[in-house]
């Protein structure tokens, strides 16, 4: 099928998916560069709610301009359909361990770095599992669906998932000392790369089953409610 490419417009209206592409980043970028440090000091807690509300924002414009955007083919290929339906469980999985299991990495949760072992569960397989679980789940979707909105929308997600992870990681090593560098050195941004390169070992148990029983129950009700909520059906 012939690539169906995009002309430049520059009358295009203010929704298009890569202009909203390019406001969530500088959004979210902006909390990774001194002008944070900047902020935070003029404006205070009030930073926070600012920084959210903008945020929240700029992603509900991203999700609105997706919904409107005409359809665009890049590629399509009937083999790369169902890689969402392989790859999903562990996003989910991924995303459901990150956000129950203490990390070092999060805001505020630093002092983490002080105790015996701080790399322990999903932290042996991967420092970041919340941020590869958006990765995941947007690269997934880039290459299944093939079409410009689509790897705008959810190219956009996997971008801020993996440089984000680099810039926390940059953040960290700058600000938290030995603490950090015991961390790191045991510990691995690309999963299973501590694993297998003997620096850690890999522990089923201390992840838990309850967090991968409910990455695995999201997943079913996904699969089975994707049209509803997402208006395009997991299984083509």
């Amino acid at each position: 099928m012939p690539c169906a490419c995009r002309e430049i417009d520059f009358h295009e209206p203010v929704d298009s998916p890569d202009r909203c592409f390019a406001g969530v980043l500088a959004t979210h970028y902006v909390a990774s560069t001194p002008l944070r440090d900047v902020l935070v000091s003029v404006m205070g807690k009030a930073y926070l709610a600012l920084y959210s509300l903008i945020a929240f924002a700029t992603l509900g414009w991203m999700i609105w301009a997706f919904y409107h955007a005409p359809f665009v083919n890049l590629w399509y290929a009937v083999a790369l359909r169902p890689i969402p339906l392989v790859v999903m469980p562990f996003a989910l999985v991924f995303a459901v361990c990150g956000i129950a299991t203490p990390n070092p990495t999060a805001v505020g949760r630093e002092r983490l770095l002080k105790s015996a072992e701080p790399a322990r569960g999903i932290l042996r397989i991967t420092r970041h599992p919340l941020m590869w679980g958006f990765a995941l789940w947007g690269l997934s979707h880039v290459v299944a669906r093939g079409d410009l909105a689509a790897v705008i929308f959810f190219g956009t997600f996997a971008v801020l998932a993996l440089s984000g992870a680099w810039l926390i990681d940059r953040r960290k090593a700058a600000t938290q000392g030995e603490g950090w560098k015991h961390f790191a050195a045991v510990t691995s941004n690309l999963p299973f790369a501590a694993i297998l390169g003997g620096r850690n070992h890999f522990k089923l148990v201390e992840i838990g089953w309850w967090k991968i029983a409910l990455g695995l129950a999201l997943y079913a009700v996904f699969l089975v409610f994707h049209h509803r909520l997402f208006g395009a059906h997991a299984i083509m």
